[in-house]
């Protein structure tokens, strides 16, 4: 157990956010099972208050991109408060998102509170950000294990997903997992993961 545990902490630390990306295309079934894989988080009720949008069209991504850079253009030049700002420049990030259609694989996730059933009431879900929380954890470690680089982003704010993917009113989108082949031309920023110390302690 012990080795298990030690083994996986050491691929985990190897897990690093990329932000740029080669074009090449991926094997669905690889990403398939990585989804499924999420969907095995344990979740309120077992209502899987989930869903993810898994997008490759060249076309799609464009317009995905295009509509994020609009809201993130006013979040940096009007919304971004000055220490969000410092705590963001040892990343290098702007508004504008070249790795939306760059990557060749976009997983839109949503969460779902509820949804219409036939007969007009809604079925609702309990525990929802809790649970979609476990699940993209589920989800990005399974595709850093398919050798794959992955990369959160959260357009601020995200609601034009909802529409613009067609989905139901009571899904609420939450981020867009970027996925791809890592750019070796990257440079990864130099950042530091706090010791267990700092991050638990033990009564």
């Amino acid at each position: 157990m012990n080795k298990k545990s030690q083994e996986l902490l050491e691929e985990s630390r190897k897990r690093r956010t990329y932000r740029q990306f080669l074009p090449d295309s991926l094997d669905m079934d690889v990403i398939k099972n990585c989804v499924l894989t999420a969907g095995t988080a344990p979740n309120g009720a077992d209502k899987q208050p989930w869903h993810f949008t898994i997008v490759t069209d060249p076309d799609v991504k464009q317009r995905i991109r295009e509509e994020a850079e609009k809201v993130e253009k006013n979040f940096y030049e009007k919304q971004i408060t000055d220490e969000w700002q410092a705590d963001l420049n040892k990343l290098a990030v702007t508004w504008e998102k070249p790795f939306l259609t760059e990557a060749p694989c976009l997983i839109v996730i949503f969460k779902e509170y509820y949804r219409m059933l036939e007969d007009g009431t809604k079925d609702k879900n309990y525990y929802v950000n809790e649970s979609i929380g476990i699940s993209i954890g589920f989800l990005i470690n399974a595709i850093r294990n398919a050798g794959l680089a992955s990369l959160t982003y959260t357009p601020a704010p995200p609601t034009f997903l909802r529409d613009l993917l067609g989905r139901p009113e009571g899904e609420t989108p939450v981020m867009i997992l970027v996925v791809g082949k890592p750019d070796p031309d990257y440079e990864l920023p130099t950042l530091r993961k706090k010791s267990f110390e700092e991050i638990a302690d033990i009564i």
